[in-house]
């Protein structure tokens, strides 16, 4: 019973499918008279004879591998199946779809910064996608000694070189430290082409690069962050000026009469000097105002000097020769 089943056809197809796997190879198996081929979309198969590329189909369907595989297959075409014995090759499925992979850097990368003696420590993720686009490299390198291969191992690699490549894009000249989102494209563009040598001879390609956020320290971050707020203040006195207002409003400027007593003094004492000022204006306004050629205490038409009061009664004058009160001349 166990001959006869030996010689059962075989189905040929993707066994152990994952949305994940990038290819998986179906070996050590023989095809008997009879076998069929199966492919689903997005499969690509590949028959392999000695580490040799015998075919590659591409179109899904359900094959008769006899009469319409063998007939393509380079060396093995003129194969004739025999009763007691198959033809033994290995059929390498490959996942032809395009990957995206989430990335994130797992410890902070130190930037160098002139600001910053130790250098910027910024964290950062994103996405990025691959696909395989060279068999024949896919083969040589991976596919010959492995079985199977998932997005992981791919992940796995791309991780282990991202930070220094982060590194090196992001230390370019002309990028701002504390404005990085405002260069992610350049820099997620460049780290794209830097992976793509990388895995290029591995018969993949990196087909997208993206950089999703920055992430820079608490502390960092704060100060990024106030310093923005305050942007439209053009000198450092007033920008401490704002904050001393902004610390005694929130509560956080206190001493028990040293530094917030010592800070409302301050602020006390300029509005006040303020308001002293602007009141001295106003009236030197008004009094302007008011003035005549004839008031009192200026020169007389006739000559002479016209007093602020009447020597005889005592009124004040209205800018006359003669008091509008008593009549006495004035002048």
């Amino acid at each position: 019973m166990g001959f006869f089943k030996s010689q059962l056809a075989n189905v040929v197809e993707w066994e152990e499918f994952r949305d994940d796997m990038i290819f998986w190879k179906w070996n050590n198996r023989e095809i008997k008279k009879g076998s069929r081929l199966i492919i689903q979309p997005g499969q690509d198969a590949i028959f392999i004879n000695n580490g040799k590329i015998e075919g590659i189909f591409q179109d899904e369907g359900d094959y008769n591998i006899e009469s319409q595989i063998i007939p393509f297959l380079s060396t093995l075409k003129g194969f004739k199946f025999g009763f007691n014995s198959g033809m033994r090759v290995e059929v390498l499925f490959v996942n032809t779809k395009e990957f995206t992979v989430k990335w994130g850097t797992k410890n902070a990368i130190n930037i160098p910064s002139p600001q910053l003696p130790g250098g910027l420590p910024i964290r950062a993720n994103g996405t990025f996608n691959f696909k395989v686009n060279d068999y024949i490299a896919l083969i040589d390198k991976i596919a010959g000694v492995k079985n199977s291969y998932l997005v992981e191992d791919v992940k796995i690699r791309i991780t282990s070189i991202l930070d220094q490549l982060l590194m090196k894009w992001i230390s370019k000249e002309g990028k701002d430290m504390f404005n990085l989102q405002a260069n992610a494209f350049e820099i997620a563009k460049g780290i794209q082409e830097d992976l793509d040598m990388q895995i290029i001879d591995n018969g993949m390609t990196i087909t997208g690069f993206n950089i999703m956020s920055f992430n820079y320290p608490k502390e960092v971050q704060d100060m990024i962050t106030k310093t923005a707020s305050h942007g439209m203040i053009g000198d450092m006195q007033r920008y401490q000026q704002v904050s001393m207002t902004d610390g005694i409003a929130s509560g956080k400027v206190k001493g028990g009469g040293t530094a917030a007593d010592m800070a409302g003094m301050m602020m006390g004492m300029g509005m006040a000097g303020q308001m002293m000022k602007n009141m001295n204006q106003t009236q030197q306004e008004q009094a302007g105002g008011q003035q005549t050629p004839n008031q009192a205490g200026q020169p007389a038409p006739g000559g002479g000097k016209i007093p602020n009061f009447c020597p005889n009664c005592g009124e004040k004058t209205s800018g006359g020769n003669f008091c509008a009160n008593c009549g006495q001349k004035l002048v």
